[in-house]
């Protein structure tokens, strides 16, 4: 490629399905090892994305840091451009000297095109369903993975921190500050400002760990690699490790084998393991999931199409954006905690939680509109973050999906 290309990430029909995330926000912005999924295509492309392709219930996400959502009609006809499924995890590799047109694959599977300056971009048929598309241009593979479901953040996310890490910091931050512990020879990594107090270990035993500028960690504390850390989170005690958590979280207590996308509130005890957690979540005290069956077997999860067996013995779960738990909250195996959704009273919700629920157990109503928009305003500005205008219509937008109609 002579060019820079454009680049533009879309969300086909799977990755719209992927409750109880891509509701509030663009596959794309999810965290899978070190990285967003879009951060990870554009360092492979070598150019910002310019924006999100996912229909118009994400119309005006604005979210800081991140590229836009834009509409299909759209889209420009000039320029380079690469169409790439925000399922679609690259390598590390270098795409030079991309043929136009072309179309991309990973494992066999389509996962965009590129498209020559001048010409037509993809229908919308395309973007929603890729395997369908006509076989035309060059064909590329290209290397990596598909997420096919959500859990799959999840379950992958331990190798892919492994070689995430090895990749984008492999220098060490050489001898540990005074009191702080060390087992094993892997790689500690910390960006500019990070913090670690006296007392606590760093196990990078079975992998690295990578704490961002301005983490925190205080003791007494125990981080088992392989860890990311984002920017600015703090670690105020407890067992932490073999995660991916994102930018401005506090978190405590035990946390395994789980991937929380940022400004997340787990301040407190209770056990956190394998389990997806979007934005804006706050878990009260004591708030723990459990991440495997008495039985055992493998666990079923709700999705839009129908439970599915994840073939895996070890899932917690998945927590939508802005969602609140009370005091004592337990969670169940494989639950799906709604967007937006306020739970509490100590007793176990439902393992689907509907969006913009609120009670305790299976007592649950509708979350009104207008006192949810009120918290999650508060909520936001306590992180000095403005509920902008086009995230709030995404959010009035999920509320009349879940709900059908716009008070109550």
């Amino acid at each position: 490629m002579s060019e820079q290309p454009r680049l533009y990430l879309f969300d086909d029909q799977t990755a719209r399905d992927w409750a109880p995330f891509t509701s509030t926000r663009p596959a794309g912005e999810l965290l899978y090892g070190a990285l967003k999924i879009r951060e990870r295509s554009e360092r492979v492309v070598g150019a910002p994305c310019e924006g999100h392709l996912c229909g118009t219930r994400l119309a005006g996400f604005d979210e800081s840091g991140a590229p836009p959502a834009i509409e299909e009609r759209g889209l420009p006809d000039e320029g380079l451009r690469i169409f790439l499924s925000s399922r679609a995890v690259l390598e590390f590799q270098a795409l030079s000297d991309l043929p136009s047109p072309a179309r991309l694959t990973v494992d066999g599977a389509v996962v965009g095109w590129v498209v020559a300056d001048g010409a037509p971009p993809p229908p919308e048929s395309w973007l929603l369903h890729p395997g369908e598309a006509p076989a035309e241009g060059a064909l590329v593979e290209l290397e990596g993975e598909v997420l096919a479901r959500p859990w799959h953040l999840m379950s992958g996310n331990e190798q892919r921190l492994v070689l995430d890490i090895a990749t984008l910091w492999a220098a060490d931050a050489g001898s540990a500050p005074p009191g702080v512990h060390r087992l094993g020879d892997g790689v500690v990594s910390l960006g500019a400002g990070a913090e670690i107090e006296p007392g606590v270990h760093l196990d990078t035993r079975a992998g690295p760990i990578r704490l961002e500028e301005g983490v925190r960690v205080l003791g007494p504390a125990r981080l088992t690699g392989p860890l990311y850390v984002g920017a600015h989170s703090v670690v105020l005690g407890g067992r932490v490790g073999v995660s991916s958590i994102g930018p401005v979280c506090k978190v405590h207590g035990e946390i395994t084998d789980s991937v929380i996308l940022g400004y997340v509130n787990k301040a407190h005890d209770g056990h956190l393991g394998h389990a997806v957690l979007g934005r804006w979540v706050n878990l009260g005290a004591f708030t723990t999931n459990s991440n495997l069956k008495n039985n055992y077997g493998t666990v079923r999860v709700w999705t839009p199409e129908g439970d599915v067996d994840t073939g895996l013995v070890k899932v917690g779960c998945f927590v939508g954006d802005h969602v609140k738990t009370g005091i004592g909250t337990p969670i169940n195996t494989g639950t799906v905690l709604g967007a937006g959704s306020n739970v509490f009273g100590g007793v176990m919700p439902p393992t689907a939680v509907p969006p913009f629920s609120w009670g305790a157990g299976a007592e649950l109503t509708d979350y009104r509109l207008d006192r949810f928009l009120e918290v999650a305003e508060r909520a936001m500005a306590r992180r000095d973050v403005n509920l902008t205008p086009g995230m709030r219509g995404i959010l009035e937008r999920a509320w009349v999906s879940a709900h059908g109609q716009t008070t109550g």
